[in-house]
């Protein structure tokens, strides 16, 4: 039986994409920095190095939507980012709910006094920490019987 993968998590903005894996026992999420985003090619061929460096075996790309569930144009950008990951790595991509991520990063670091710059420039890995950490927690809680929709590239 292979080992199971890690899963990536990303949490794409337009300058700087925040990176986090999960542990070996898919339990905690992890900061892993941050990748620049303004450069297409470049960061798929950056997210193809950091998922194979960490042992990916899917991707969980945060989606934006409102307080509503409605996306908008920073979602639809997810959305085609999230196939050009797919498409450039051959892995599975999920789309991920990442409402109030940024509030709950913001807090972790807060708590951990990291603040001003030093906190800007670890928010977005904070974030794709924030994504990583609730999927796990829900599928953890889907393994158990309770439900969570989840969204993929395939849900279009």
């Amino acid at each position: 039986m292979p080992p199971p993968s890690r899963t990536l998590a990303l949490d794409p903005g337009k300058a700087r994409v925040g990176v986090a894996v999960d542990d070996e026992l898919g339990l905690m999420a992890h900061p892993r920095g941050v990748l620049p985003a303004k450069d297409r090619g470049a960061l798929l061929a950056s997210v193809r190095r950091v998922a194979r460096e960490e042992g990916a075996g899917r991707i969980v790309v945060g989606l934006p939507v409102d307080m509503r569930g409605h996306e908008g144009d920073a979602a639809r950008e997810a959305r085609a980012t999230a196939q050009s990951i797919a498409n450039a790595t051959g892995l599975e991509v999920e789309l991920w709910d990442e409402r109030m991520t940024t509030q709950v990063a913001a807090r972790a670091l807060a708590s951990s006094e990291v603040r001003g710059k030093k906190a800007k420039r670890h928010i977005d890995e904070a974030a794709a920490v924030a994504i990583l950490q609730s999927w796990l927690d829900a599928r953890r809680h889907a393994k158990r019987g309770g439900q969570r929709d989840a969204k993929t590239p395939r849900d279009e």
